[in-house]
C-alpha cells in the first residue's frame, strides 16, 4: 500500500463528502490557486488498501501546474462507505460505474488517473463511458492480473480475512514487519502515522478488501480493447514494481500507443515515493490534451 507521510489534507485542499447519482464519496479536493490559470480537472483513483490520501503529494504540484485534483475513496474504501460482506456490492462493474458517477459529479470532461488496482478500475470506467474523460493515466497497474508473489500475498490476506477481524489482521502484519522495515519505511511515519494508517486499515470494509483482491488475481488482459478507445492514454511507473514489472507496463505502453513514464528512485508508489517528479511527468502528458 502506500503509506502518505500525513493524511491532513495539503494547504488549500478540503475533505469532504461528494455527493453522486450512486451514494456519497470520501474526496479530498485540491483547486488551483489564486493567480495561476486553470487548465483542468482530474480525477484520482487509489490503489488496493490504499486511500485517497495517497495523492496527498501531488495535489499542491499539480495545482500549481493549473490542474484541480479529486482524490477519492472507493466504494468501502477508508472513509467512503459499503456493504460490509457483500462482495457483489464490489464487483468491477459496479466500481467502475461509481466511478463514472464521480466524474459527472465533478464536472466532465475529466482526466482520469488511478494507482495499481484504481488503474484497473479506471479501465474499465473508460470501457463502459469513455465520454467523461479526457484521458487516462495508468499509474503502477498493469495489463492482467498482478505478479504470483504478489497474488500470494493476497491469498494470505484473503485467508486471514475469512478467519480474523480486521483489528487481528492488522496486528498480524505489524508482528510480521521486521525492524528494519520499521525503520526504514514500512509503517515508518511516526507514530501519529502509524495510528492513521491503522485507522484506514479498520475503515475499510472487508467485503470491498475480499473482492478486490480476487480481482487483482484474476483479471483478464483487456489491453486491446482499451487500446480501440479513441482517447490519450499515459503508463507511468517506478523503476522498479514487484506488482507489475516495469517491462511490462513497457509493452503495455507500446499497444496502447501511450505515453510511458518511468520514475527514477520510485517503486509502486511513485505517486509517495517521488511525488514532485511524479506531478511534473503527470501535468506534462495534461499539458497536451487539455479540455
Amino acid at each position: 500500500m502506500s503509506r502518505p507521510a500525513t493524511f491532513v489534507p495539503p494547504p488549500g485542499a478540503r475533505a469532504y463528502s461528494l455527493r453522486t447519482a450512486r451514494g456519497e464519496f470520501a474526496v479530498v479536493d485540491a483547486p488551483v490557486p489564486d493567480g495561476v490559470e486553470p487548465r483542468g480537472v482530474a480525477l484520482l483513483l487509489p490503489g488496493f488498501t490504499g486511500s485517497k490520501e495517497d495523492f496527498n503529494p501531488l495535489h499542491v504540484p499539480l495545482a500549481e501546474r493549473g490542474y484541480r485534483t479529486v482524490a477519492v475513496d472507493g466504494r468501502g474504501q477508508f472513509e467512503s462507505d459499503g456493504p460490509e460482506n457483500d462482495e457483489s456490492a464490489y464487483a468491477q462493474e459496479e466500481l467502475a460505474r461509481d466511478v463514472l458517477a464521480q466524474a459527472e459529479a465533478i464536472g466532465a470532461p475529466v482526466h482520469l488517473l488511478g494507482h495499481s488496482f484504481g488503474g484497473q478500475i479506471s479501465r474499465a470506467a473508460v470501457l463502459l463511458d469513455h465520454a467523461p474523460f479526457l484521458s487516462l493515466t495508468l499509474m503502477a497497474s498493469g495489463p492482467a492480473q498482478i505478479s504470483v508473489s504478489q497474488q500470494q500475498r493476497v491469498k494470505l490476506l484473503r485467508d486471514a480475512l475469512a478467519v480474523m477481524t480486521m483489528a487481528q489482521v492488522w496486528d498480524a502484519i505489524q508482528a510480521m514487519q521486521t525492524p528494519e522495515e520499521v525503520d526504514t519505511g514500512s509503517f515508518d511515519d511516526g507514530l501519529d502515522n502509524r495510528a492513521d494508517l491503522r485507522r484506514r486499515w479498520l475503515g475499510n470494509k472487508p467485503a470491498q478488501l475480499l473482492a478486490g483482491g480476487r480481482q487483482l488475481c484474476t483479471e483478464p488482459d483487456r489491453v486491446t480493447e482499451l487500446a480501440a478507445v479513441p482517447m490519450p492514454f499515459h503508463v507511468l511507473s517506478g523503476a522498479l514494481d514487484d506488482t507489475w514489472p516495469p517491462a511490462l507496463l513497457d509493452g503495455m505502453a507500446v499497444r496502447l500507443r501511450a505515453r510511458r513514464s518511468v520514475i527514477e528512485g520510485a517503486e509502486h508508489s511513485p505517486n509517495t515515493d517521488r511525488p514532485l517528479a511524479t506531478a511534473r511527468a503527470i501535468a506534462d502528458f495534461w499539458d497536451v490534451h487539455p479540455n
